[in-house]
């Protein structure tokens, strides 16, 4: 089994770790509704991905019991 030679100096392992950090995601508009989405992913709006209905979305909210 491997053992290292020598212990590594704090600045080397900062430089290495300061190479691991976390990017944004990628942001696309659907060009059928114009909503921000994900990269390769089925608009959360409208469910159409690259111009087919991909997702059948329903509606929240829409529908209220009616008290009488």
């Amino acid at each position: 089994m491997g053992v290292p030679k020598k212990k590594r100096s704090k600045s080397r392992m900062g430089s290495r770790k300061a190479q691991q950090k976390i990017s944004l995601p990628s942001i696309s508009y659907c060009p059928h509704c114009k909503s921000p989405k994900l990269s390769h992913f089925a608009c959360p709006k409208c469910g159409y991905y690259k111009g087919k209905l991909a997702v059948v979305i329903k509606e929240k909210g829409k529908e209220k019991k009616e008290t009488s």
